[in-house]
């Protein structure tokens, strides 16, 4: 494979997921995204924060995440899983009760009012 194919292969694909106004603050939707499913968070704040992490919980082998509470442990933002209520970080997609059941997180972006997810 050539450099020029490697950074190609590397480039995250956006891909459009909703409008801003389908999100609720501090909550979250699901949406699939080339064949995965994704769960898509928008924090109210000062910036109304987006975030994007894998819907799928590896601790009770549920895609449940996106029904998760939003909240927040010291300076983290975090989603608790509705089932065994680990906290995912959403930034990171670190599982802070158990580290090796960590999830995937990927950029969000917007875009004229549409929500943006790379994969």
């Amino acid at each position: 494979m050539t450099q020029a194919q490697t950074r190609i292969k590397s480039q995250p694909r956006w891909n459009p997921v909703c409008t801003i106004d389908d999100i609720l603050p501090n909550t979250g939707i699901c949406a699939l995204v080339d064949d995965k499913p994704v769960a898509v968070f928008q924090v109210s704040g000062a910036n109304g924060q987006l975030f994007a992490i894998d819907n799928f919980d590896p601790n009770s082998n549920a895609s449940v995440l996106s029904r998760g509470l939003i909240g927040t442990l010291g300076e983290r933002v975090v989603v608790a899983s509705p089932i065994y209520k680990h906290h995912f970080d959403l930034e990171t997609g670190e599982c802070l009760e158990a580290p090796e059941n960590s999830i995937k997180a990927y950029p969000v972006r917007v875009e004229n009012s549409t929500v943006w997810v790379a994969v």
